[in-house]
């Protein structure tokens, strides 16, 4: 029943709308701008991400990781589609972004990451493809406060993508800060095998180039910052299985500048 049960959830939060122009940013970007359903302008683009991880070293201090997310979006499937019994029968997108990504303690209470990703997206419709790239760097910085166990999160990353004609392409640039709290309230699921917690937080994102958001129905709207707030229930350990590092799932809402999105979190959320 619990797998059904999440099955049923990525089902539900998958979706694209197509526009007349095709715009490659919802999908192209899935793995950085996190799943969720994007509303725009009264039109929706969901996307959701499956995270799949791999350890490649894993030591005291440091680790490297193999990390080879997907992707996938299905057209013509709506909320409304769902009292209805309507499921979606084809793959409309699927973007695969592998990369290397590098972690070291360098105290008992900081991480450093860094990244990079070269992957790939294709709209199994248009039969359109792009070739994506993206890079960054995180503080992860865990702070003091009673029992809550804050982790204080600062990232800074870069994202682009080409289509293979050469005629579309698009990067963009942000800088990401906030913080995951405890509630210092823990109970077991022994059906999963796992300490669960709640946990809240709440992030700001600063784009340094606007990020465009392009709707079938008028005009594009281009994202300088956004807000995000939600709660998660944490894991002492991955769920179901280990190498998709299901170590979270949660809800949040981000808005900022005309686009609203709701995400289902299914990581670390920041």
């Amino acid at each position: 029943m619990v797998l059904k049960n999440l099955i049923f959830l990525v089902s539900f939060f998958i979706s694209i709308t197509v526009s007349a122009e095709e715009d490659f940013t919802h999908y192209a970007f899935a793995n950085y701008l996190g799943s969720g359903i994007y509303k725009t302008s009264g039109q929706n683009a969901t996307v959701v991400n499956i995270p799949i991880s791999f350890d490649i070293r894993n030591d005291d201090t440091s680790s490297l990781i193999l990390r080879t997310p997907v992707s996938l979006g299905f057209f013509n499937f709506t909320w409304s589609d769902l009292p209805e019994g309507e499921f979606p029968d084809n793959v409309g997108t699927m973007t695969v972004t592998p990369g290397i990504e590098y972690r070291v303690n360098t105290s008992d209470d900081h991480e450093f990451q860094a990244y990079i990703d070269l992957g790939y997206g294709n709209n199994f419709t248009s039969g359109t493809n792009v070739a994506i790239y993206s890079a960054g760097v995180s503080s992860l910085l865990d702070l003091q406060l009673r029992q809550s166990d804050p982790v204080w999160v600062n990232r800074l990353f870069f994202a682009g993508y080409s289509s293979f004609d050469g005629k579309q392409n698009e990067t963009y640039s942000a800088l990401q800060s906030g913080v995951d709290i405890g509630t210092d309230i823990y109970w077991r699921w022994d059906w999963l095998g796992v300490d669960v917690e709640p946990r809240f937080f709440a992030a700001g994102y600063w784009y340094f180039d606007k990020l465009r958001f392009a709707t079938p129905f008028g005009e594009d709207v281009l994202v300088s910052h956004s807000l995000e707030i939600g709660a998660t229930l944490a894991f002492s350990k991955p769920i179901l299985w280990e190498w998709m590092g299901i170590d979270r799932l949660g809800l949040s809402v981000r808005a900022g500048d005309g686009v609203q999105a709701w995400r289902l979190i299914f990581e670390f959320p920041i």
